[in-house]
């Protein structure tokens, strides 16, 4: 198979690597694949997946077009080098390269066009555009069963057309990782942390954290938090942490190892609004960590064996901040919990088989 990736850019995030797993599992059955993306290369320092697909052989090319203002030219220009490579399918990833692509590859006469939804986001105007562009593909792949029937009632995606493949984790990766040591922050080594990982973004909920911050980490007591991200938020998050002090909250940039991180970690915390489903949750699950997370798209699905201990209506930071407790005050239930967790994404959400349900569903579309 010929197959496109179409992607808005390679910065570090679930769809790109997603992309990434998906495009190299392909090209190591023989396939012929090769990635687009919008944007500009990403830093040398976010080249993570960049540099993973360019290990393997894959072509990527950036159209340096990091503007919504290029929409027309980004059109022309990713059609025109679809016709130069011909695939015979192209699959598209989030909001822009789903518009975008999906034009580019009417326009450049490609047979199987496939629209990839990862957040169930109930922007109105984005899910107007959305929904033209979806009776133009020729199937959607969303990530959780939530996100399939948010494309159904907001999206207008048919049923028929639409499947369910969950994201996956390499567990090897996160569940051996060596942990930090808290002094290189400039914390005690046995500190109790609560960890938080994402974009600093008003979609994350970080102000449930900021309004229980006294439950997670108390006043001259070994817990602490650890936020690690970056976004439109930092700023504010920043004066938030300087005002509380250091000593009991603080924000690091996006790190490559977040493996590390995670293993050092108690708990991790995520207090979203909305998701997809969600990556961090299945890279702590693999690092064997518990989860406390708000029953949002895909959460349910990954915490399903033990949702009672790990989820909370989002919004409800009391409870949130109860059920982070009981993993800070008890290390052999937070332990058991992880191990439970790792078993899991060990035998739910393992890459090799997301790879395989892409490629069935592909060969299915083609054979068509």
């Amino acid at each position: 198979m010929r197959i496109a990736f179409v992607i808005t850019e390679l910065n570090p995030g679930g769809a790109e690597r997603c992309l990434s797993e998906i495009a190299i599992g392909l090209a190591d059955h023989g396939d012929d694949v090769r990635v687009y993306s919008f944007g500009s290369p990403p830093l040398p320092e976010k080249a993570i997946f960049a540099d993973r697909l360019c290990s393997h052989g894959i072509s990527v090319t950036y159209l340096n077009l990091d503007s919504a203002w290029h929409f027309m030219r980004a059109r022309r220009e990713l059609a025109k080098l679809l016709r130069s490579f011909q695939p015979s399918l192209v699959q598209t990833f989030l909001f822009h390269a789903n518009v975008i692509g999906t034009l580019a590859a009417k326009d450049a006469a490609v047979d199987v066009c496939v629209g990839g939804i990862r957040v169930a986001e109930a922007n109105r105007i984005r899910c107007q555009i959305e929904r033209r562009l979806i009776k133009k593909m020729n199937h959607v792949v969303c990530v959780s069963d939530e996100v399939k029937q948010f494309s159904h009632q907001y999206l207008g995606a048919q049923a028929a057309k639409t499947s369910v493949i969950p994201n996956a984790v390499d567990v090897p990766k996160f569940s051996t990782a060596h942990p930090v040591a808290w002094h290189t922050i400039g914390w005690d080594d046995d500190s109790v942390v609560t960890l938080f990982v994402g974009r600093m973004h008003p979609q994350k909920g970080l102000e449930l954290i900021q309004e229980q911050i006294d439950t997670l980490a108390p006043v001259g007591s070994k817990h602490r938090v650890l936020l690690i991200g970056e976004g439109p938020l930092e700023e504010k998050i920043d004066d938030w942490t300087q005002q509380v002090g250091h000593e009991r909250v603080q924000r690091l940039p996006w790190h490559a190892n977040i493996a590390a991180w995670m293993r050092a970690s108690r708990v991790l915390v995520l207090p979203s609004r909305y998701e997809g489903m969600p990556n961090v949750v299945l890279e702590a699950m693999a690092a064997g960590l518990p989860v406390v997370s708000s029953n949002v798209e895909g959460a349910s699905a990954l915490l399903a064996h033990a949702a009672a201990e790990q989820l909370f209506d989002s919004g409800d930071s009391q409870t949130m901040a109860i059920k982070v407790g009981r993993f800070l005050q008890d290390a052999d239930f937070a332990s058991d919990l992880g191990q439970q967790n790792q078993a899991r994404v060990r035998s739910h959400f393992s890459i090799p088989t997301m790879v395989d349900r892409y490629r069935t569903l592909y060969r299915d579309l083609l054979n068509r």
